[in-house]
């Protein structure tokens, strides 16, 4: 039996190095096009564009006529010849947004919908590049082409941008075949150029959800000095359940809470933002740590997502010399005093996870005459289906108790914050399991 005949390459991925292969594997905006000017220089064109409509890039409507007078695109990447783009960055920089007027090939791209042919750079074009160049000679060659193309860039319809590609002298013409292996490749890459501009969309707004939820500037107050910090679980995550927050109280007192509503992901997210919203409001009616956790408990009831949330709530006040702690269903806190050694707060009760409606929750109220570390975390740090959560924070206790006379490392401005990033990163059996927050504060009586 004969072998089958071997396949026979595209014609339409003739032209283009491999990689164009690689467009659509990265959901990074500038990775991806750099992929597209790098498929098409320097086999398929001496120069490759693109560009992408600001208003896209925005998230903005589209333009109020379908053929507006001019069009605001930003170069996202180009490739000239083998050149590095460093090379031209002075000339010609990513991330440049370019007004471009009704009448250029690249408007005419996008208002009618397909690609644009000459044989010369249209002279919009090249009195911008001349009067941008300063005198740059290679502004000259760059403008010497036979043939210049425009495709644009179009989803489901709608142009989000164009690619252009020029021809020098000694090389032939774009021809016909070759026009239509180019829209075949920008048809790919506004897919994936689609793909990672929703991705960044949502990563950007993981990260301003997270960003908002950060306590803040507040690293001291009188008679406590702060460290927190944050690990999402897994690889790419950013949103969790966990937060955390440090709310300064009357009297010299400063309120510390950390929570975990369950789950991952964008209902997760909405419930912490709820529930850490509903503890700062309770916080400023001055009431007692157990009758905040109550009414906490009652509006997580009304609260989608924010059922079986837990929480350590914790109020210092330096001058009294007093730590009132209220858990709900929370891991306990650790507390290292002066001897040296960190061991778990035994609560008066644990209390049950927030949105049961139980309302039963009490105070445990502990007197500090001496500077002591109060830890308050996650159960991201503790928890392990290999050991018992027991164990887990026995083991969270020593690693403190480790770090906690280990040398600050070098650079390190603050020791309080570098010994927080230290306990974050130390190994466990739950690594990457759960998210993990650290909330971290020397208590320091005062006196008088």
């Amino acid at each position: 039996m004969d072998a089958p005949p071997a396949a026979l390459p595209s014609p339409r991925r003739s032209a283009f190095s491999p990689a164009a292969d690689a467009i659509g594997s990265e959901l990074d905006l500038g990775l991806t096009a750099t992929h597209v000017v790098h498929a098409l220089t320097p086999g398929f064109c001496d120069a490759a564009s693109i560009y992408l409509l600001e208003r896209w890039l925005r998230d903005e409507n589209a333009y109020a006529v379908a053929d507006p007078p001019q069009i605001e695109a930003r170069r996202l990447a180009l490739r000239i010849g083998t050149d590095a783009v460093e090379d031209w960055e002075g000339v010609l920089p990513v991330g440049e947004v370019i007004v471009f007027p009704r009448e250029t090939p690249y408007a005419r791209a996008l208002a009618a919908g397909h690609a644009q042919l000459l044989d010369a750079i249209d002279p919009h074009t090249s009195q911008r590049l001349v009067a941008s160049g300063g005198g740059d000679a290679r502004i000259d060659d760059l403008l010497h082409v036979s043939s210049f193309v425009v495709v644009p860039l179009q989803l489901r319809g709608t142009a989000v941008g164009f690619v252009a590609c020029s021809r020098g002298p000694d090389r032939a013409p774009f021809r016909p075949a070759d026009v239509l292996a180019a829209e075949a490749l920008a048809a790919r890459a506004a897919t994936a150029l689609d793909n990672a501009r929703r991705y960044e969309r949502e990563r950007r707004t993981a990260l301003a959800i997270r960003n908002s939820l950060l306590p803040g500037t507040t690293r001291e107050v009188e008679g406590c000095r702060i460290a927190h910090g944050y690990l999402p679980a897994g690889q790419g995550n950013i949103i969790g359940g966990d937060w955390f927050d440090v709310l300064k109280r009357p009297g010299d007192r400063v309120s510390l809470v950390v929570g975990d509503a369950m789950g991952h992901g964008p209902e997760s997210a909405v419930a912490m933002i709820q529930l850490r919203t509903a503890v700062r409001t309770l916080a400023t009616l001055d009431i007692p740590p157990a009758d905040l956790i109550r009414r906490l408990d009652a509006l997580a009831c009304d609260t989608p997502g924010a059922s079986f949330a837990t929480c350590i709530y914790a109020e210092w006040d330096a001058r009294q010399r007093i730590c009132t702690l209220v858990g709900a269903g929370h891991p306990p806190p650790l507390l290292r005093g002066p001897d040296g050694r960190t061991a778990p707060v035994v609560l008066a009760s644990p209390g049950l996870p927030l949105g049961l409606g139980t309302g039963s929750y009490e105070a445990t109220v502990l007197t500090v005459d001496e500077p002591a570390l109060l830890g308050l975390y996650s159960d991201g740090l503790v928890e392990s289906r290999d050991a018992d959560i027991d164990q887990e924070i026995v083991r969270l206790a020593r690693a403190l108790d480790t770090a906690a006379v280990e040398p600050t490392a070098a650079g390190e401005q603050d020791p309080l914050q570098s010994l927080c990033r230290r306990l974050l990163g130390t190994p466990s059996a739950s690594a990457a399991a759960d998210d993990r927050t650290l909330l971290l504060a020397e208590l320091t009586p005062l006196k008088g």
